[in-house]
Formats: C-alpha cells, sequence, structure tokens
C-alpha cells in the first residue's frame, strides 16, 4: 500500500530504464482505492509515453492554429503534445458527456475521445455482459451525437485494437476493428474495405484539415459527398 504520488513517482523511475532497442511504450500508473479482495480504480490513472515522432496529427493541428481537445486519456498517450485543452474522464458515460457537451461549443479543429470501459473494465476482464451492456449505452448515444454534428463536420468511430471478453486470455485479442463514419455530408454505404494501417484514419483526420502525415493512406474523398 502506498500513495498515488509514490506510485508516480516509480512510474517515472521505470519510464526512465525501458529505453534502448526494446523500449517500452507506455508505463501505466493504475491506482486503486480498497482492501485486499475488493480493490477499485480510481480516476487517477496516468500513463508515462514515450515521445511521439515529430509532426505527428496532433502537433501538426495545434500548430496550424486549430483546437486540439483531448477527453479520457488521451492527453497522458500522446504527453501532453499538440493538445490545446484536455479533460480527464473516469468511464464511458463521462466520456460521452463530455464529448456532447463540447459538441454544444463553437470550435474548429480536432474533438479525440477515448471510451476506456470496452478495454480496462470489461475486455481485460473478460467481463462479456458489462461488455454488452457497455454497447448498448454506447449506441443509446448515437443519435444524439449525431444530432450534435455541424453539417460539415467528420465523426469517426473506431479502436487501436480488439479485446474480446470471451476469450481465455484477457489480453488484446482481435486486431481488426470496425471503422465507421457518420455525418450528414458522409456518403452513404461507403464500403472502406480492409485498410492497411490504422494510420489511414489520422491520414484522413489530417487531410480533412489540409495537413499530410509521413504514413497512413486518407479515405476522406471516399466518405465525403
Amino acid at each position: 500500500m502506498i500513495s498515488v504520488t509514490q506510485l508516480y513517482d516509480l512510474c517515472r523511475t521505470a519510464r526512465r530504464m525501458l529505453t534502448g532497442p526494446h523500449e517500452v511504450g507506455r508505463v501505466i500508473a493504475r491506482p486503486f482505492t480498497g482492501r485486499a479482495g475488493n480493490f477499485q480504480r480510481t480516476p487517477r490513472r496516468q500513463d508515462f509515453a514515450i515521445q511521439p515522432p515529430p509532426d505527428m496529427l496532433l502537433d501538426q493541428i495545434k500548430d496550424a492554429g486549430l483546437e486540439c481537445l483531448s477527453v479520457g486519456k488521451i492527453a497522458s498517450i500522446y504527453c501532453d503534445r499538440g493538445i490545446t485543452r484536455s479533460f480527464k474522464t473516469s468511464d464511458n458515460a463521462g466520456g460521452m458527456s463530455k464529448t456532447l457537451d463540447l459538441l454544444r461549443q463553437d470550435f474548429r479543429g480536432l474533438l479525440f475521445t477515448n471510451l476506456v470501459d470496452f478495454d480496462m473494465l470489461c475486455g481485460h476482464r473478460n467481463d462479456v455482459e458489462g461488455y454488452a451492456q457497455a454497447l448498448e449505452a454506447f449506441d443509446a448515444c448515437i443519435p444524439e451525437l449525431k444530432s450534435r454534428l455541424k453539417p460539415r463536420d467528420l465523426c469517426i468511430l473506431t479502436a487501436d485494437h480488439g479485446c474480446d471478453p470471451v476469450t481465455p486470455s484477457t489480453d488484446h485479442s482481435r486486431e481488426y476493428v470496425p471503422v465507421l463514419a457518420l455525418g450528414s455530408a458522409v456518403a452513404k454505404g461507403v464500403d472502406l474495405g480492409t485498410r492497411a494501417s490504422l494510420a489511414d484514419a489520422g491520414q484522413t483526420i489530417a487531410e480533412n484539415f489540409g495537413l499530410r502525415l509521413r504514413q497512413g493512406k486518407s479515405f476522406l474523398k471516399e466518405l465525403m459527398q
């Protein structure tokens, strides 16, 4: 049992050590409260990540004078680089509530939201029922999400990996994930096929703002009417 401050200090030390040819991408502090056998995670998770490469998407968006809004753990994953405003949340409900709130505001740029429950709360714990309930709760938010998108807004729903709750392992599992796009200007019924890389989503967002990344193939022209 140690304090959150001690936990963060230990993770910073580990971050400095885990470099070199087998560098670890992130050291994650996951504070808990409670007693043995009944621990609960707190919202004070902190990611200690390696620095992203130069000219990554978020840097370019900020340098272009655009907003880059982070909801959830996004800011710490990217070492707070390129972020103009950051909002920490503890679960899917909080993430969607903040996202919908920000969509009421007038800004130009990227709103980048991470919903943690699918991975942290359900997938890694093989909680099939919880996973299904989380999906249903998110689905129920979609109509309001769509209603708050402005005429030229583009919303992309995807994931960085799978986390199947029915596999024997509690690790990340199915690495192919859906890519769904919505918005009043988005063409209906477009089949984007199996993409070569998650970088395609980043390149699509970059092109949307007149920017260009070193990797990825944009599918913006396939989407926008």
